[in-house]
Parts: structure tokens; sequence; C-alpha cells
């Protein structure tokens, strides 16, 4: 889709996607029209098919992508060398301050409880981020020590319990449900002599 595009074609590209993220953010992908994101982004409807042929279902794949990035990019550089316990205490850190500062409006919560439902283009994003954050997770358990369905079984654990501390977040306010899952989660990594 990219392809053949000039630069300020991606820049605006860019910018309706990210514009569109965060309204969707505010109100959930089921309440968010085409005519919010026009309004939001002052483009046309021509406009916006010009960049996504196939109009809201081309939209929300992008803007889930966007939104898996996100995810990601708030974790690095940490998430790329989960191979010390400080390394773990600094990643567990960044994503609670990550999630504390974005509050109810995170990307994490609208990837997986809306966006990620909206289509099977969606769903394959949001598939392929929670693979690619396993993996990272996965490596740094073994990094510290667990082998094989040990760390497979670690990187999981802590996969869900940054999950479920955000959905408990998103729902209460309350960050200590996601301080206290990713910290219980981790702890297993922690070596002996630390």
């Amino acid at each position: 889709m990219n392809r053949g595009m000039t630069a300020k074609g991606l820049a605006t590209r860019q910018r309706i996607v990210a514009s569109t993220a965060l309204l969707i953010r505010e109100k959930g992908a089921a309440d968010t029209t085409l005519d919010d994101v026009r309004a939001v982004t002052s483009t046309s409807k021509s406009q916006l098919f010009h960049y996504f042929p196939n109009g809201r279902t081309d939209l929300l794949v992008a803007v889930a992508q966007h939104e898996a990035d996100q995810v990601l990019e708030a974790q690095r550089p940490f998430l790329d060398d989960l191979t010390t316990w400080d390394a773990w205490q600094k990643w567990s850190r960044a994503v609670l301050d990550h999630y504390t500062e974005l509050g109810q409006r995170c990307p994490l919560g609208s990837l997986t409880s809306e966006l990620g439902k909206s289509s099977s283009e969606a769903r394959a994003v949001v598939s392929a981020l929670f693979e690619t954050w396993e993996a990272a997770l996965v490596r740094g358990a073994a990094a510290l020590g667990h082998e094989g369905d040990s760390a497979v079984d670690r990187g999981r654990s802590i996969l869900a319990a940054v999950q479920g501390g955000v959905v408990l977040l998103q729902t209460t306010g309350d960050t200590d449900y996601l301080r206290a899952a990713v910290a219980t989660a981790i702890e297993p990594l922690r070596p002996i002599a630390a």
C-alpha cells in the first residue's frame, strides 16, 4: 500500500492513522465512524479512500499495526535485551511508567478488546504483536536460566500479567494491579544471589 507514495503522502497517511488511533482509544472502534475520522483529521472522503481503498477495514488494520508498534516501542530498548535481572527490572519499570502515563487511553487495550476483533487482517496484526512480544520475553527468561517449556511458560505468564494488569488499570484506574502482576510474574527470574 505504501509503495509509490510520496513523503508527503506517507506523512498524511500516518497522520490519519495516528489521529484515528487516538479517536478509537477515546470512543472505541465500534463507535468511531469514517465521518468522525474525517472531522478529526480534516480530510475528505476521497482522500480517506485514496489512502485506505477498502475504507474502514483498511483503516482499522493500519491503526492496529500502528498501535502494535506503539506497544513494542514503549518497551524498548529494554525488551530487546532482557539478559540480566537489572534489565528485567528496567523493563518492568518502563512498562509500569508507560501504562501509568496512558491510563485508560492505552493502545494495548484497544488492540485486544476492539481492533483485534474488527477483521481477520487486524487479528493477524494483534497475533503477530503477541508472538513478537512473547519471543522477546522467552529469550529473556532463557538468558536467566529457564530452559525449553519453562522459558515459554515464564514468557507467557509475564505477557498475561501485563495484559491482565492493563485491563484492570483501564477498568479501575489503579496501577497497583499492573505493578503487582508484573512483579510477581518476573520474580522467579531473580537470581538467588540478587
